[in-house]
């Protein structure tokens, strides 16, 4: 787990970003200040690895607050300015996202921290556990959704229906395609389709151009055979 704070003078800016850290399942959220002093003070108080910081605010700046920690964690810079990237990498910063961030992007950035933090503490890969599970906005509560509990999704532009076992009604998340992938452990899910994926798991047969969960029958998509067909002759 990788502990981190959110430094924003913004508070719209600041929910949002709470909101992103919530979504990612190795991000522990442990302060959220509105200025770089206060950010100094939860510093103190925790043991912090990652930060997440915007670059214009009063008093002291991101740049000025970064240049002055002596013990620096990682450092993802989250701002509106894009004229300030060339600059930043001089601090040897993780990332740089200019808002609005979308969620994707900003998963990628996380995913690099993480990445970074492993090799910092000495962490290979095989021995960080892989996230089982991710949560979700669904109806205004954050529902904890696990990977192994899904079965097949339905995606309908930003929102996606996930169908899930032991479970009756499907889950409406405004999430894409895109953004699933980019927190989705590999092999889990495959795209058969432009508007559906299923877990690798629950296929139990493919016929010319269909692929059956028990007696649930889905369409293969033209676009799409090529990588099912590969999947079968892999036997994985």
């Amino acid at each position: 787990m990788i502990n981190c704070i959110a430094i924003d003078d913004e508070p719209l800016a600041l929910e949002l970003l709470k909101d992103y850290i919530s979504k990612v399942p190795f991000l522990k959220l442990v302060a959220v200040c509105g200025d770089a002093f206060e950010a100094m003070e939860a510093l103190r108080v925790h043991s912090v690895d990652l930060i997440f910081v915007d670059i214009q605010m009063p008093d002291l700046t991101g740049f000025q607050f970064i240049s002055s920690l002596k013990k620096k964690p990682l450092v993802i810079f989250v701002t509106a300015y894009s004229q300030y990237a060339v600059d930043s990498f001089d601090l040897d910063v993780v990332d740089y996202l200019v808002k609005p961030v979308p969620l994707e992007r900003f998963i990628k950035a996380c995913n690099r921290a993480r990445e970074l933090h492993e090799l910092k503490t000495g962490n290979a890969p095989s021995t960080v556990n892989t996230p089982d599970h991710f949560f979700a906005n669904v109806d205004y509560s954050q529902v904890k959704i696990r990977f192994d509990d899904i079965v097949w999704i339905k995606g309908y532009g930003d929102y996606i229906k996930f169908y899930l076992r032991n479970q009756e009604q499907p889950l409406l998340v405004r999430m894409s395609f895109k953004e699933l992938e980019s927190i989705l452990p590999p092999k889990k899910l495959i795209r058969i389709h432009k508007s559906y994926a299923v877990a690798l798991d629950e296929i139990t047969a493919i016929r010319k151009n269909s692929l059956f969960l028990g007696d649930q029958e889905f369409s293969i998509g033209e676009s799409y055979r090529e990588e099912v067909e590969k999947w079968v002759r892999s036997g994985k």
